[in-house]
């Protein structure tokens, strides 16, 4: 419940400002794309499918929304001044704002969250979205996730 007046949450804590993540309009719209076409997707084909199936499907149908994107793109770790490659590969990166991490699996687990939080974070974007395409109703298996900062040197620009 809210206090009545104030603009602070009535559990008494409050966020810092640099723990807020702004997600750019242009990414959001870029995001509302990526669902509508997932959506389509899983109207047309439903669950069930290899997770390398619905990654086709989802590249083709952004290619007839004439949007920009890349299929398993490389995703470097810098550390102490070295690129190191380790075979991490994010699914779909849309318009190199967006990440897109595809699954299709009966439940998703923390780790299927961490993975995307771990991408974010390396890829420096505010917002990424874990598609599980083997869900009944698509809507349950669309996730939003956000880079949220640990400390306020993280913080986007």
């Amino acid at each position: 419940m809210n206090n009545q007046g104030t603009m602070e949450p009535s559990f008494g804590l409050e966020i810092p400002d640099w723990k807020r993540v702004r997600v750019p309009n242009e990414v959001e719209l870029l995001a509302k794309v990526a669902v509508d076409s997932a959506f389509a997707i899983h109207k047309e084909l439903g669950p069930g499918l290899l997770e390398s199936a619905y990654e086709a499907c989802l590249s083709h149908e952004l290619r007839l929304r004439g949007v920009n994107h890349q299929l398993q793109l490389p995703v470097p770790l810098d550390y102490k001044g070295i690129r190191i490659e380790v075979g991490y590969r994010a699914d779909v990166v849309v318009e190199e704002r967006l990440l897109l991490e595809l699954k299709a699996v009966d439940q998703l687990l923390p780790v299927h969250t961490a993975q995307v939080i771990t991408y974010l974070r390396l890829k420096k974007f505010p917002l990424g979205l874990l598609i599980n395409f083997n869900e009944v109703l698509i809507k349950h298996g669309i996730h939003r996730v956000l880079n949220v900062p640990r400390s306020p040197d993280e913080v986007l620009t």
